[in-house]
C-alpha cells in the first residue's frame, strides 16, 4: 500500500506518495515536484499543461497586435427585389451576417491560457469558459492538469494511482452561501476524470499538520497551523492524543501570495509605467489636458495571462501619443509599451516574487527588470508599509481560529507555520508576538501534498 497526496494549488500543485515511512514528492517538472497550475488551449484544442503552458502562451503572444473584430451572432435575409403576383420565381434576398455590438473576437489568438481556475469553482454562476466558440466547462478546464499529476504519480509508484487524498481550502473563493459544496463537486468530478477513482478530500491546513506530526515531535497536545500560500490563507487547531487527532476547528480566507504580488505591482510599477501622468493632445480648437486612463489599463497589467490584450489599438494609441509628446514621462509610457507589445507581464511578476523572497532574508533589495529599464531599490520596511492591512487580516484570522476553537493562544502548543507566504518575515513576527517560542516553520512549498500522502496511507476522511 502506497498513499498518494494531491495537492491541486491555485498557483502551483504537487504530489507526494508514502509508503508507511518514508515520503516522496512526484517529479511533476524536469526541474522538480513544483507545477504551475496551468492548462493552455490551442486552435486545433491540443492541450499544455504547467511550464509548457506558460511558455506556449508567452510564445505566441509575444510581439502580436491584437485586432478585435465583432463576433458573428448570426445570419439575417433581407428583401432585395420582390416579383411580381404572377411570377413563379422565389423573391430576391441577400443573406447578411448579423454581427454582435458588445461581444468581439481576436483572430490572431493563437491559445487560450487558463490559471488560477480553482478560484472560479465555487462560483454558481461560473458555469463554462468560451475557447474558440466551444464553451468549456470549469471541470474540463482543470482536468488536463490532474490527469498530469495522476500520470505522474502512476509512474512514481509504480501501478496505477487510482486512489489519492485530494486537498482543498477550507473556504473556496465566493460569497455564496454552497461554495465549497460546488467547488468540491466540480473537483472530484474532474478528478474522476482523470483517473482517480477512488478519492478522499481533506483539508489542507490538516493535511500539513500531519506532515508536521508525522516526524519526531514530542509533547505535542494542542497543534495549530497556518497555511498561508498562494491563493488562500488556511488555519487550523488539532487536539493530538498519541497517533489520534481530533480536529477542534478550521478557518480559511481568500488571501495569499498572489495578492501581494498584485500589491506590489501597483505601488512601485504602476508609477513608472504613467499611472498618474498627463495626457496632451490636440483638440479641434485648444489644446486637451486630462490625467492619463491608467484605471483601463490596471486590470490587465495585474491579470499578466490576460495582459496581451492591451495590444489593442484603442490602448496602444493613447500610450504612443503620450510617448511622442516627449518631456519626463515619454520614458514611463516606453516601459509601458514594451511591456505589452513584447507580452512581459510573466517576467515581470516573476521579478516581483524573487524580490518578495529575497526581502525575507534581507533588510533590502533591488528590483530589477531588465526588458523594461527598471532596477530600483526596495526596502523591507516599504514593503510591509505596502501590506500593512493584509498583516492585519493574517492577525484576524489567526484570533479567529483560537475563538472557533474556544482556546486561548496560552493553549497552544505549538504553530506550523507553512505556505510560501509564511516566510514574509512580517508574517513570522505576527505569530511569534502571539505564541513566543512555540513556533516552527514546516515545509512551506510540500507540506500539504505530504500530509494528504499520510493521510491517504492510513485512510483518514474528513468530515466537517
Amino acid at each position: 500500500m502506497i498513499g498518494v497526496g494531491v495537492d491541486f494549488g491555485t498557483s502551483n500543485s504537487a504530489v507526494a506518495s508514502f509508503d508507511g515511512e518514508t515520503v516522496r514528492l512526484v517529479q511533476l517538472e524536469a526541474h522538480g515536484p513544483i507545477m504551475p497550475t496551468a492548462t493552455y488551449i490551442d486552435r486545433e484544442f491540443h492541450t499544455k499543461t504547467g511550464e509548457r503552458a506558460i511558455r506556449q502562451y508567452i510564445e505566441d503572444n509575444t510581439g502580436r497586435t491584437v485586432e478585435l473584430v465583432p463576433e458573428v451572432i448570426g445570419k439575417a435575409s433581407v428583401l432585395v427585389a420582390e416579383r411580381g403576383a404572377s411570377s413563379r420565381e422565389a423573391a430576391e434576398t441577400l443573406t447578411q451576417d448579423v454581427y454582435s455590438q458588445s461581444s468581439f473576437i481576436d483572430l490572431g489568438l493563437q491559445g487560450r491560457l487558463f490559471r488560477g481556475v480553482k478560484r472560479l469553482l465555487g462560483d454558481k454562476d461560473m458555469r463554462r469558459l468560451m475557447v474558440f466558440d466551444h464553451p468549456y466547462r470549469l471541470v474540463a478546464l482543470i482536468t488536463p492538469v490532474l490527469l498530469r499529476m495522476q500520470q505522474s504519480a502512476s509512474r512514481a509508484v509504480g501501478h496505477e494511482a487510482v486512489a489519492a487524498n485530494i486537498g482543498h481550502p477550507v473556504n473556496f473563493e465566493g460569497k455564496d452561501r454552497y461554495r465549497n459544496e460546488l467547488a468540491l463537486s466540480r473537483l472530484g468530478e474532474a478528478c474522476r476524470y482523470a483517473g482517480f477513482a477512488q478519492k478522499s478530500f481533506y483539508p489542507e491546513p490538516v493535511a500539513a499538520t500531519l506532515s508536521y506530526l508525522n516526524g519526531p515531535v514530542t509533547d505535542t497536545e494542542v497543534a495549530l497551523t497556518v497555511d498561508f500560500g498562494g491563493g488562500t490563507l488556511d488555519l487550523c487547531v488539532l487536539r493530538v492524543r498519541g497517533t489520534e487527532y481530533e480536529v477542534l476547528a478550521t478557518h480559511g480566507v481568500a488571501l495569499g501570495g498572489d495578492h501581494i504580488d498584485q500589491r506590489m505591482f501597483r505601488e512601485l510599477l504602476f508609477p513608472l509605467l504613467g499611472k498618474g501622468e498627463i495626457w496632451r493632445r490636440k483638440g479641434q480648437d485648444r489644446m486637451i489636458e486630462t490625467r492619463f486612463p491608467f484605471e483601463d489599463y490596471a486590470d490587465l497589467l495585474l491579470n499578466w495571462a490576460m495582459t496581451f490584450n492591451l495590444n489593442q489599438n484603442r490602448f496602444r494609441t493613447p500610450v504612443v501619443d503620450c510617448i511622442e509628446r516627449g518631456g519626463a514621462a515619454a520614458e514611463k509610457f516606453r516601459r509601458l509599451r514594451d511591456l505589452v507589445e513584447q507580452n512581459y507581464g510573466y517576467v515581470v511578476f516573476q521579478a516581483l516574487k524573487e524580490a518578495k523572497a529575497r526581502l525575507s532574508s534581507d533588510e533590502e533589495t533591488v528590483l530589477d527588470i531588465p526588458e523594461i529599464d527598471v532596477e530600483i531599490t526596495v526596502t523591507r520596511v516599504q514593503f510591509e508599509a505596502m501590506i500593512s492591512d493584509i498583516l492585519g487580516w493574517v492577525e484576524q484570522a489567526i484570533l479567529r481560529v483560537l475563538e472557533l476553537a474556544g482556546i486561548c493562544e496560552r493553549d497552544v502548543d505549538v504553530v506550523v507555520r507553512t505556505g510560501g507566504s509564511s516566510l514574509i518575515p512580517a508574517v513570522m513576527r505576527i505569530i511569534e508576538d502571539h505564541f513566543s517560542g512555540r513556533v516552527v516553520e514546516h515545509d512551506p512549498f510540500t507540506s500539504v501534498a505530504a500530509g494528504l500522502a499520510i493521510a491517504n496511507y492510513h485512510g483518514y476522511t474528513f468530515t466537517a
